[in-house]
């Protein structure tokens, strides 16, 4: 039976086993909240149902509470940093506070991150800079178990690469564009997986190649200890799009790709992500640029609206009407993902409710 709980108890108990993990009650309170907002903003694969996974990667040493991120060079408007497999939650916010004060000072900042544990919702970071009136864009890759196959491939060959785009609208609420490369993110696969449910055709091929609709394909070795795949949405468009994240987020950073078998049993998620924030203040075409951008939107929304469809939206709206919802009803746990955050607990000595 699924559990629904307010958003503020979830986050303290999700931050009391983090504690117990190792973390000091601040860096428990940000990585909770964070998780928290991922389930409040509708995306319940990057929400509270990571917490085992990351007190696994605690217990194993590929995930080192209380690591912050390390500045290796800062030219000013260049910034390499390294979040030395602290969590992502942390040291991204962290290495987002410094490219900001960066793009302020110098108009723009272009920033590389290696080595975060799992960065969860990239969302989050472009809502940061879009507060602080930024365009931001952010190009990650994702080393833990290949779980996407190349477009015209049979088998894993890399993570679910995520792409993000933050553009603030003068007085509006923002655009957020954050996708994963995959069809859909792994994470939802847990999810589906956990709840029982078949997913669209087009999404998975199994450990063969074929296609199926299991989730299960992605989460749990199959029969023969192999795992199936993610597809790339678009076709050749999306994994294209991959590769620049691979290439962009994990070469260019310093943070590593993927090139090699792997262990399934690693729990560690390492991240590496580059970032471009702008200031278009500094770019002389601020008045231009809130002008011509509030006018596309306007007429984006003033379109007929399709059969099916209550409004044409545009990135970003669909999170804000799930958190204004979620924060008045709470946030509903599938009872399989329940169970596994209370063992998770038990591993650090916590108790939580059934």
């Amino acid at each position: 039976m699924q559990k629904t709980l307010p958003a503020q108890s979830l986050q303290a108990q999700v931050a009391t086993v983090l504690i117990a993990a190792g973390s000091t009650a601040d860096e428990a309170a940000a990585v909770a909240a964070n998780l928290v907002l991922a389930n409040l903003s509708g995306h319940d694969s990057h929400g509270v149902g990571m917490l085992p996974r990351y007190v696994d990667a605690v217990l194993e040493g590929g995930l080192k509470p209380n690591t912050g991120v390390k500045v290796v060079l800062d030219t000013g408007s260049l910034l390499t940093l390294d979040g030395q497999r602290g969590y992502g939650q942390v040291v991204g916010e962290q290495a987002m506070a410094l490219g900001m004060e960066r793009a302020k000072t110098h108009g723009s900042c272009i920033m590389t991150l290696a080595n975060a544990h799992h960065l969860g919702r990239i969302g989050h970071f472009a809502e940061m800079a879009v507060a602080q009136g930024l365009v931001s864009l952010h190009f990650v890759n994702v080393l833990s178990r290949p779980v996407v196959a190349p477009f015209g491939g049979a088998d894993g060959r890399y993570g679910t690469n995520p792409c993000c785009i933050g553009i603030p609208l003068a007085g509006r609420a923002p655009f957020v564009l954050d996708f994963a490369t995959s069809r859909v993110a792994q994470g939802k696969m847990r999810v589906a997986h956990n709840e029982g449910r078949r997913v669209e055709p087009g999404t998975l091929i199994d450990e063969h190649g074929q296609p199926t609709t299991d989730p299960g394909v992605v989460v749990v070795p199959q029969s023969n200890g192999l795992f199936g795949a993610l597809l790339a949405f678009g076709e050749h468009k999306g994994y294209g799009m991959a590769v620049a994240c691979e290439l962009l987020g994990g070469a260019l950073t310093g943070s590593g790709t993927w090139h090699k078998p792997t262990d399934p049993t690693v729990r560690a998620v390492i991240n590496g992500m580059l970032t471009i924030l702008i200031d278009p203040a500094r770019l002389a075409t601020q008045a231009t640029f809130e002008q011509e951008a509030l006018a596309f939107v306007d007429w984006l929304r003033a379109g007929p609206v399709a059969s099916g469809f209550d409004a044409v939206q545009i990135a970003g709206d669909p999170e804000r009407a799930y958190r204004a919802q979620r924060q008045d009803q709470g946030i509903a746990v599938d009872a399989q993902t329940w169970q596994e955050i209370v063992a998770a607990g038990r591993k650090v000595g916590v108790s939580l409710p059934d």
